[in-house]
């Protein structure tokens, strides 16, 4: 069902003001190129001192990339992170940090990269997610890991692109993938409806989406695939917006909806460390929710 956004814009000039201002994350946190920074270095020692397997092609686009980094154990659960950056930028190598703690944990993980926008659009970088998904699913007895308990996890425009992995009808797309092919979902301040998105100025210059594509490309109108367990999050520190988001989506699919976890004291960029870290409630809770797959 189809629930549009409320806010106290009218006219097309007001939206854009609101909307630019709410979606604007970065502005919001000066100390955002630091915080990238410190990503980067963790992220490339990581690289340095866990084994991976790097830069896996799962189709022939030069952004077609994913990072492998197995569990200690055959058979293991596979999380997949797909990251934000508004579609546009940032790239999987910035959140090789996520790994160790979900590796200690017991899992296999995953970090999916896609052409960004404008060279795609969001259409087609969907699509390049729904080819990795199978890839993945496709090659998990050569990388060891259980292809019944997949979970897939996004942070922003990657919990739009996780959130269109839980509404794809996985067997259209391929006649050997099983339309219950993710068994769980973890999205963090994402945005499932798109309709907003258009009025953001300093991000629709690239991103060119039209009202047309709206319908298709939001997943708060969709239904699942299956019922699909999943948790939400959003910082208590973000806009009006994200929040919005955050609760559309956990309503549109309330029946499938496990928890939504609260987030004192976090704003849109390091929910990315809640995630990543053991003890922390939001970690402990993606923890939760694959093992009881």
């Amino acid at each position: 069902m189809r629930q549009t956004s409320t806010s106290p814009a009218s006219t097309k000039e007001s939206k854009t003001e609101y909307f630019s201002r709410q979606y604007n994350a970065r502005a919001s946190i000066p100390d955002h190129p630091q915080l990238f920074a410190r990503w980067q270095k963790d992220s490339a020692l990581v690289r340095r001192t866990h084994a991976g397997l790097l830069d896996l092609p799962y189709g022939e686009a030069a952004g077609e990339r994913l990072d492998f980094y197995p569990a200690n154990t055959p058979g293991a659960p596979l999380l997949v992170f797909i990251h934000g950056g508004w579609w546009r930028s940032l790239d999987k190598s910035d959140f090789t940090f996520v790994v160790p703690d979900y590796r200690r944990a017991g899992f296999n993980v995953a970090l999916l990269n896609y052409t960004l926008a404008p060279k795609a659009s969001i259409e087609e970088i969907t699509r390049q997610q729904l080819r990795a998904m199978a890839w993945l699913y496709r090659h998990a007895d050569k990388f060891e890991f259980d292809r019944e308990r997949i979970v897939v996890a996004g942070h922003s425009a990657g919990a739009h692109l996780a959130a269109m992995m839980m509404a794809a009808q996985w067997p259209v797309f391929g006649a050997d993938l099983p339309k219950d092919l993710v068994k769980g979902g973890v999205l963090m301040s994402g945005l499932y409806e798109l309709e907003p998105v258009r009025y953001a100025e300093f991000v629709n210059v690239d991103l060119k989406l039209q009202a047309a594509d709206v319908n298709r490309l939001s997943p708060a109108y969709m239904p699942q695939s299956h019922a699909t367990p999943f948790i939400t999050a959003v910082g208590a520190l973000e806009s009006d917006e994200f929040k919005r988001q955050n609760a559309l989506i956990a309503t549109q699919w309330k029946s499938a909806h496990s928890k939504d976890v609260p987030l004192p004291g976090i704003h849109h960029l390091n929910i990315c460390d809640a995630f990543s870290s053991i003890g922390h409630p939001l970690f402990d809770s993606t923890r939760k929710l694959i093992e009881q797959l």
